[in-house]
């Protein structure tokens, strides 16, 4: 039975577990007292008073987090983070005294956000490696099918079905690169106090400046950054949120183009994404087979994409040292920023992993375009066997016109061929009409650029990453 409360639809519907739990609140408290003890024990590691025995309680409950105490001194003292310190502190009551020591409640916030922010990036890229993985092998299997290629949702020349898939899977690529660039840029923010001078810390350590930079290095050292942000206020800069969003944005910007893409070619009948024996397409019209999963990882793609504008806000109105105007949106913006993008590189996962084409409605589609297509071929033809250039394109300018007429009046199929063949002006090339109407012929370099593009680019990329790739489950798309 649903509870009698709001459910949110990316824990009910569409998120990973592995990403939920990420975000949960018990690993964020595990990740709180993480700091913590990493805390106390390079401070005891710098000269503090602080003893093997109080690092070892604060440790023994660094996984048994009671919430039910934490609320508690919530609603007494109306601050989350000094009730999480209270309530640790009556579990580690040898390391009370010395738990949370110069710091302010933005060391183990923000800390931990950027931690988490750190790890829930390292599972999006290995979701886009997964999903660069069955477009690439899609891509490649197809790369030699001629298809339509399309400009202005008009019929253009030809293009292949993996030059296609090639260039949805540039797109990752791309993305990929920018998370690569995200994750390497982020920094811990370290101890820095109420204001980010690092006050508290140095009145601890008597002045020694030496031992406060000392306190952040080796911080950083434990939680795996390469060092902390030089500069900060209380807060980090919320700058780094809007280049987190932004990367995510990116992301499902390309998964929306491909989305959009299969859900036009599903409409022509040359794509189809997976759909299951029970699937029911329509309430109504039974027949129907619609783009349920493309459409949700639209859906989803167009929340995502706007997220970045709201983390500019915020960077934008941050008063002086701090304000406390972001804390409420960024418990809904970041975190449901990559809870978006995790559902939509699922759906992406999920849909690549069984696309079915449909060749013989391709080859139908392109039969009743390419004629038209191929006149130019036909004309140069024409004149290597003697013909006069002119008189070849007047000819067939009116049989294409009066083709296009039967088509759009009379709903007739395309007939230009069997017009130009009839024609005494082209009995020379009869013999050459099949030839010309091969449609390999009028893909130009579509078939190479897409074996180059994953030969020298992609699988090298997906060979480094294997072991990852295997190790990390695929998740499974809900309802």
């Amino acid at each position: 039975m649903k509870e009698e409360k709001y459910q949110d639809p990316f824990t009910d519907r569409y998120a990973s577990e592995q990403m939920l739990r990420l975000f949960s609140s018990l690993h964020q408290a595990k990740v709180w007292r993480a700091l913590w003890i990493a805390l106390a024990k390079t401070q005891k590691d710098l000269g503090l008073n602080i003893t093997r025995q109080q690092i070892d309680d604060l440790k023994k409950f660094k996984e048994d987090i009671d919430f039910c105490a934490i609320e508690k001194y919530e609603k007494q003292t109306r601050h989350d983070c000094f009730a999480h310190i209270l309530a640790y502190g009556e579990q580690a009551k040898l390391a009370k005294p010395i738990l949370h020591l110069g710091a302010t409640s933005c060391f183990v916030k923000d800390n931990a956000d950027l931690i988490i922010f750190r790890d829930a990036l390292q599972l999006i890229k290995v979701r886009l490696l997964q999903t660069m993985q069955n477009l690439s092998e899609f891509a490649f299997k197809y790369k030699d099918l001629p298809t339509l290629g399309w400009t202005h949702l008009q019929p253009a020349q030809l293009t292949t079905v993996g030059k296609r898939a090639a260039l949805w899977l540039y797109d990752l690529k791309c993305d990929y690169d920018l998370v690569c660039q995200t994750i390497s840029s982020l920094k811990l923010r370290g101890a820095k106090g109420t204001t980010g001078t690092q006050a508290s810390f140095l009145e601890l350590f008597n002045g020694d400046e030496k031992k406060v930079n000392r306190l952040d290095r080796q911080l950083a050292n434990e939680f795996e950054f390469d060092g902390v942000y030089p500069l900060t206020g209380q807060t980090y800069s919320r700058k780094v949120d809007y280049q987190i969003l932004c990367c995510l944005s990116s992301i499902a910007q390309s998964a929306s183009k491909f989305g959009c893409d299969l859900r036009l070619l599903m409409s022509l009948k040359e794509l189809e994404e997976p759909f299951e024996i029970d699937q029911i397409g329509s309430s109504a019209m039974a027949y129907k087979r619609n783009p349920m999963r493309s459409e949700r990882l639209c859906s989803l793609a167009r929340f995502a994409i706007s997220l970045p504008i709201n983390a500019s806000v915020t960077a934008s109105t941050q008063w002086l040292e701090r304000t406390l105007d972001d804390s409420a949106n960024r418990r809904i913006s970041m975190t449901q920023g990559f809870l978006s993008v995790d559902s939509i590189l699922n759906l992406y996962l999920d849909i690549t992993s069984n696309l079915v084409v449909y060749e013989k409605i391709i080859e139908k589609n392109i039969r009743a375009e390419l004629p038209f297509m191929v006149t130019e071929n036909i004309i140069m033809q024409g004149v290597a066997q003697g013909g006069d250039r002119q008189q070849l394109h007047e000819a067939i300018r009116k049989h294409s016109m009066e083709s296009s007429k039967s088509i759009k009046l009379c709903g007739q199929p395309c007939d230009l061929i069997e017009r130009l063949k009839s024609d005494v002006l082209f009995k020379k090339i009869l013999h050459k009409f099949d030839e010309i109407l091969l449609p390999k012929n009028y893909t130009g370099m579509a078939s190479v650029q897409t074996a180059e593009f994953i030969n020298q680019v992609i699988s090298p990329l997906l060979k480094d990453h294997e072991h990852v790739i295997r190790k990390t489950p695929k998740a499974k798309i809900s309802i």
